[in-house]
């Protein structure tokens, strides 16, 4: 394969958009939404007890946590579902493909660092979708399995959250119109808020300057309607620090997901890992939700220094621990973008499975990484 005369493409499988376009690019050229399908056996699983939790996108999500983020001889006890071999033979005999390589999301979303900023290795992803959330650590471009947090919120559960507020102050929406009316809500008016309370005193104080007016078009009849976003704006994005205003059973927020990940990490690695805290998804484009994020994970970090220097022997205190999360202009299509920068290397086409060796071995070859496959064999 000459990278020349045959770029490779790459595909991103996000649970809520699939993302396509040619190594070498800065955004794919086409984002559609993922399709997954399901047999009567996972139909007929009981659903989460979380309040308008989408079950289907947690299970695909777990697939997905399988399939991208395990490792060698973990990824081979962890992926029962066999979704690499799949993966292969979809890839080898039905698209021909005369290569195949199987990227780890949280390295490629790390290596995006490589053109917007000095590129570590080492260091926390934090991805967002539109169907999952992950907390992933990597250090040294390996990630640290047994550390992986997750938790059921999503950029789908603030669209619905959005649907709900604006059903229950009565705006006038065609009911069939109202998710998609919530999508471009989220996408197009909310940001992330410093403080809750002192939101809801600016809205209340200037409602001119604060409240949005949405226009839209009924599908059916086709006559105009408005309707006024105001307390969504930060109240959608709020989900992600204060999940228990969606949720009851929703109690750990995701700076306390992010801080409890960290701290179950090897200890020499800890401090790098708070240092490098990167974005990921389009969920994370929120106004502000960087520094938000940033803030309330330093509140987290400080009181456990200050309760160990109070119970510190000798007068011995501990050293600041530095907190900084990484936001970048292409952190929507961050794993994407990594794939992109990674597979343009002359490299890369050394480490993919050929079908050659696919024809030889049969699928099982997918179930390792090449970059990594020294360690296992």
């Amino acid at each position: 394969m000459d990278p020349s005369s045959r770029p490779a493409i790459v595909i991103d499988n996000g649970t809520g958009y699939t993302k396509m376009g040619f190594a070498g690019n800065v955004e794919p050229c086409f984002v559609q939404p993922t399709v997954v399908a399901v047999n009567d056996s996972f139909v007929n699983q009981p659903r989460s007890a979380v309040k308008n939790s989408n079950w289907l996108a947690q299970h695909s999500a777990g697939v997905m946590a399988d399939l991208d983020f395990f490792i060698g001889d973990e990824g081979v006890s962890r992926s029962k579902s066999k979704s690499r071999e799949y993966t292969g033979e979809i890839m080898f005999e039905t698209f021909n493909v005369p290569g195949l390589y199987i990227a780890v999301q949280p390295v490629l979303a790390l290596a995006a660092g490589y053109t917007t900023s000095k590129c570590e290795m080492t260091g926390v992803v934090v991805d967002v979708g539109d169907g999952a959330t992950h907390v992933v650590p990597v250090a040294d471009g390996y990630v640290i399995g047994s550390s992986i947090r997750s938790i059921p919120l999503s950029g789908k559960d603030a669209t619905l959250f959005i649907q709900q507020l604006m059903r229950e102050r009565g705006e006038h929406i065609p009911p069939e119109d109202s998710l998609e009316v919530a999508r471009k809500v989220k996408e197009s008016y909310c940001y992330t808020c410093s403080d809750i309370v002192k939101e809801y005193n600016k809205h209340d104080k200037e409602p001119l300057k604060y409240i949005k007016q949405w226009k839209g078009i009924k599908p059916k009849t086709g006559a105009p309607y408005t309707c006024d976003v105001g307390y969504e704006r930060f109240l959608g994005p709020e989900i992600f620090f204060s999940p228990e205003i969606y949720s009851g059973e929703l109690t750990s927020s995701l700076p306390e997901v992010i801080d409890k990940c960290i701290q179950s990490t090897p200890i020499d690695t800890r401090r790098a890992l708070y240092k490098n805290i990167v974005l990921s998804g389009g969920s994370t484009m929120f106004k502000d939700f960087h520094r938000r994020l940033q803030r309330d994970l330093k509140k987290l970090v400080d009181a456990r220094v200050l309760a160990s220097d109070a119970r510190g022997i000798g007068g011995i205190k501990a050293k600041p621990v530095e907190v900084n999360v990484v936001s970048h202009p292409i952190q929507r299509c961050a794993v994407w973008f990594g794939g992109s920068v990674l597979a343009s290397t002359p490299e890369f086409f050394s480490a993919c499975h050929t079908k050659a060796e696919y024809e030889e071995h049969g699928a099982s070859i997918c179930r390792t990484n090449p970059v990594f496959k020294g360690m296992y064999q």
